[in-house]
């Protein structure tokens, strides 16, 4: 049975299968053949952006350049909303605070009709 790496990949490996990634469509089929897991390739393309966010190009697969367009336009859209709900539970409070002080429940009580 083979044994498993243990360690860091060679520097020049990594950049391999990087650029590799950038050009593939299927990175499951990519890890496979380069026989590493799918999630360190992402890893390591996440620790090289960070690293090095100005440099080069943006992607030039358009599936991820959509998929990033994606993932931009629902950070937005939750920031929103995240605001939104923030707004709403301070108001909230605002007429929680209200109520208790004045020691009333909210509602109007109810009476009936007189009937003439």
């Amino acid at each position: 049975m083979a044994q498993k790496r243990v360690g860091k990949f060679p520097k020049e490996f990594v950049e391999l299968a990087l650029e590799r990634m950038k050009q593939c469509d299927n990175i499951g089929a990519l890890a496979k053949e380069l026989d590493v897991h799918r999630r360190l390739l992402y890893t390591w393309r996440d620790k090289l952006e960070a690293r090095d966010p100005g440099e080069g190009p943006p992607p030039q697969s358009s599936r991820e350049s959509t998929l990033r367009q994606e993932v931009s336009q629902l950070k937005r859209l939750l920031a929103d909303k995240t605001m939104e709900i923030d707004c709403f539970k301070g108001a909230l409070r605002n007429v929680e605070a209200r109520r208790q002080r004045s020691g009333h429940s909210g509602g109007k009580a109810s009476t009936r009709r007189s009937g003439t």
